[in-house]
């Protein structure tokens, strides 16, 4: 989603993925930043948060007109129905984001 967003160019791209990847595990409720993720990645879960919120704020509001074909895709069971996961309440996610 973010490929056709502008704002998001200018994230660096393990950034963005870092950031992607927290989201997923607080989406999922699958634990939070690891000392083993932040080492690896090198970015803290609080150097994230922000970015965190932006691509949560970007999937609550994105156009449901746009990327049909790619929503369709991973809508799939293969691909675990990942499109089809609704985005977090904004507070929930700032709660959980403060408690890793």
């Amino acid at each position: 989603i973010t490929l056709q967003e502008y704002d998001y160019a200018r994230e660096s791209p393990s950034k963005l993925a870092a950031s992607c990847l927290l989201l997923a595990l607080t989406m999922k409720n699958l634990g939070g930043w690891t000392p083993t993720l932040e080492y690896y990645s090198g970015y803290s879960a609080q150097d994230l948060h922000p970015l965190v919120k932006r691509l949560n704020f970007l999937l609550t509001y994105q156009p449901r007109d746009k990327l049909n074909t790619v929503r369709s895709k991973y809508s799939h069971r293969v691909f675990f129905e990942v499109a089809k996961l609704a985005p977090m309440d904004m507070l929930k996610l700032e709660k959980a984001l403060t408690s890793c």
